[in-house]
C-alpha cells in the first residue's frame, strides 16, 4: 500500500490538520462555562510547516530524535487565544468568536475534502479509462 502523502501530496496533511483545529475549537466551546479554562487555537500555517518537516531545519534521522504522541507534533502550533472581553472567572472562551472560527474551519475542512474527492475521482478515471 502506498503512502497517502506521496499520492495526495500536501492535501492529506491539510485535511488532518483541519480536523485537529476543529477539535481544538470544539474543546473551547465545550468548556465555555468552565472557570479558568483558557481558549486555544491551532496556527494552521505553523502546523502545516511543522508537519512538512521544514520547521527550523530540523530533520528526524532516527525515530527517537523527536517526541512522539498524539499531540506532540502540534504543541508548538497551539496558541492561546487572547480574549477581547476579560471574564471574572478567568475563562477566555468567547462563544461568538469560537462559533465563527468553527464555522470557518468547517468550510475549510469541506473545501479540502472536496479537493481530495476530486483528486480521487480523477485517479479513478485514469485507472478505469472512462
Amino acid at each position: 500500500m502506498s503512502d497517502p502523502t506521496a499520492l495526495f501530496g500536501i492535501h492529506a496533511r491539510t485535511l488532518a490538520l483541519r480536523q485537529d483545529r476543529m477539535q481544538v475549537l470544539a474543546t473551547n466551546l465545550a468548556n465555555a462555562d468552565t472557570p479558568g479554562f483558557k481558549a486555544r487555537d491551532l496556527d494552521f500555517a505553523a502546523a502545516l510547516e511543522q508537519t512538512s518537516g521544514r520547521e527550523a531545519g530540523l530533520v528526524a534521522t532516527a525515530p527517537r530524535h523527536l517526541v512522539s504522541g498524539p499531540d506532540a507534533g502540534l504543541q508548538p502550533a497551539l496558541r492561546w487565544r487572547l480574549p477581547t472581553q476579560p471574564s471574572l472567572d478567568g475563562n477566555t472562551v468567547e462563544t461568538h468568536v469560537e462559533q465563527a472560527a468553527f464555522a470557518q474551519a468547517a468550510l475549510e475542512y469541506r473545501a479540502s475534502l472536496s479537493f481530495l474527492s476530486g483528486k480521487v475521482r480523477s485517479l479513478l478515471t485514469a485507472i478505469t479509462g472512462q
